[in-house]
């Protein structure tokens, strides 16, 4: 227990702060650092799979899992009219997708195989790849001010706010949980987690949306209303525990308690960023609502 505790904080020591310096880096840098997340968490979810005798189509998921991010950063920074060409480039990639599947003929479970290699790049790479929609949004151009300022520092604390309100609602929800105990939220897909928790979860995250938007988010540029910093807030909260309990679903299904031992003392990829996969696309939404990005 000891020594996996030790790992935890190693390892955080070194992700966090390399994190934060990819985020207000942003551009290209930043979205290459997703793709090869998406492609290693893209990976996990193929594994989960083959436990149940289904193979995807790896080769050809991973070059979708690393192209969308890349894809993304480069629309978003592009004045020219994209969406055509990305409908056209879809559908060559699904046809690859099928077309390698029926080289395996029917007894390969042909299905399950295109549905699997479909998901596992959309879940781990496509949702995780709205980190780029809110850097390089209206605030996230980059670069200085008219006024001197440096216009950077706005969009990277979007990106920062709902990765540290995920943290600290999951710290709330864990500490809540211990101490109180009572019902379980989800007992057959997440037997630690009670209800308690989850209200101790969505307060923690509630409480941490209006101080940072009190606090820092004026400081450099970022102002969000009383009402806007609660939805921000509530709706997060609510969304990284339901991400978090969806990748349980998967882990369950496949009978394993983590989704891969890549990160010492953390899991997989899937294990670190579950709550992510629905906090950042509700992130982007909200921000999108509120013309910020």
């Amino acid at each position: 227990m000891t020594s996996n505790l030790a790992q935890r904080i190693a390892v955080s020591a070194i992700a966090i702060p390399l994190a934060v310096a990819l985020i207000r880096l942003g551009g290209w840098p930043l979205a290459a650092a997703i793709a090869v997340l998406g492609v290693l968490g893209t990976r996990e979810v193929y594994d989960l799979a083959r436990r149940q005798g289904i193979e995807a189509v790896p080769l050809v998921g991973y070059a979708a899992a690393a192209a969308i991010p890349l894809a993304a950063f480069w629309a978003k920074g592009s004045g020219r009219h994209w969406a055509e060409p990305a409908l056209y480039t879809g559908a060559v990639w699904l046809m690859a997708v099928l077309v390698t599947a029926m080289g395996r003929g029917p007894g390969a479970r042909p299905l399950s195989a295109v549905a699997v290699t479909v998901f596992g790049a959309l879940y781990a790479s496509g949702l995780l790849s709205f980190l780029i929609v809110i850097r390089h949004g209206r605030e996230g151009a980059g670069g200085v001010g008219s006024d001197g300022a440096d216009a950077a520092w706005p969009a990277t604390w979007l990106v920062l706010l709902p990765l540290a309100l995920t943290w600290i609602g999951d710290t709330c929800a864990m500490a809540t949980g211990t101490l109180l105990g009572g019902p379980k939220l989800a007992p057959v897909l997440s037997p630690q987690k009670t209800w308690a928790g989850a209200i101790g979860g969505a307060v923690g995250g509630l409480a941490a949306a209006l101080l940072i938007g009190r606090l820092i988010l004026p400081r450099v540029g970022v102002h969000l209303g009383g009402w806007q910093l609660a939805t921000v807030g509530g709706v997060l909260a609510v969304a990284g525990q339901v991400g978090d309990v969806a990748e349980s679903l998967l882990k369950r299904e496949a009978g394993v308690k983590d989704s891969s031992t890549l990160i010492p003392g953390h899991g997989g990829v899937l294990d670190r960023l579950d709550s992510l996969y629905f906090v950042i696309p509700s992130a982007a939404g909200l921000y999108r609502l509120f013309g910020i990005v």
